[in-house]
Order: structure tokens, then sequence, then C-alpha cells
């Protein structure tokens, strides 16, 4: 009971992130922002899908079910921290990279201490949720697919950033 309450709650909170990032992109484009980075989009989308049908598949294969306390409430920090990155970045904040020409970047927050700090919650997330539930192969082997698909999006991230 307690994995489909914690597992619904994750995804509850990536569908409202997502309607926040349409929303957001929806006020970008009408403020002349350019998309960058289309091409690898899709490859994080599957990314999250299969993340979260392996922490399922894992779940349900697992024969000893328990709960880290120690990772629950790291994940709910970190839930905070994010909030953080959402509210200082406010209409700017998207799931897609977009960036409006002459526009000044951000600075404030965790902007002020850190160029990438969105990337360092989605690293910190894809490792920490499974670890709540004690399902080691998803942690290492998403964190490590995350971290290459990461490391392509932050070059175009840093590109767009440039212009």
């Amino acid at each position: 009971m307690a994995f489909i309450l914690f597992i619904s709650f994750v995804i509850l909170l990536r569908i409202g992130e997502l309607i926040l990032s349409k929303w957001n992109e929806t006020w970008l484009l009408m403020n002349d922002a350019i998309e960058y980075g289309q091409k690898h989009y899709p490859i994080i989308v599957g990314l999250h899908v299969l993340f979260f049908i392996s922490l399922i598949v894992e779940y349900a294969r697992q024969t000893i079910i328990s709960l880290s306390l120690f990772f629950l409430i790291l994940y709910f920090i970190l839930i905070l921290f994010k909030v953080w990155i959402i509210a200082s970045l406010g209409r700017f904040w998207n799931t897609k990279i977009y960036r409006i020409p002459n526009f000044p970047l951000i600075n404030k927050g965790p902007y002020k201490y850190l160029k990438h700090p969105n990337y360092m919650a989605v690293i910190s997330e894809i490792a920490i949720i499974p670890l709540v539930f004690h399902l080691y192969y998803t942690a290492i082997i998403f964190t490590l697919l995350n971290l290459i698909v990461l490391s392509v999006r932050v070059k175009e991230e840093n590109k767009a950033l440039q212009i």
C-alpha cells in the first residue's frame, strides 16, 4: 500500500510539472522564445516513462518489501529544492529548452549559486525515488542512463544560454 501511495504521489507530481511546463511553454512562445534541443526531448520522455515502468516491475518482483525512511525524507527535501528552482525561474521553467532572445538569464534562487540546479534535482530524483523502496537495479540503471542523456541536454542548454 505504501508503494502505491508513494508512486501515485510521484506520478501526480510529474503530471503537475508537465502541466506547468505546458502553461509556461505557451507564455514563452507568445514572447518569441526559441526552442533548442528538440531532437533529444523524446528520448528524455521515453527514459522517464521507462523509469516508472521499471520502478513498478522491480517492486512487484521483490520478495522482501521495506521502506527506507532516510531516502523518503531525502526525497521530500529534494521536492523543496525543486520548488525553489521552479519558483526562481517562474514562467521560464520548462521541461524543454527555451530561450527568449536578448532576455537576461535568471540569476536568483539556486541559479545564483549553481549553473544547472534543475538537472542536479533530476539526477537526484532518479537515484533517490527507487531507493525509497530499495529498488537498486532501477536506481543504478536509470541514474546511469539519465547521466548519459543529460550530458547531451546540458550541452544543448549551454549553447542556448550563450546565444
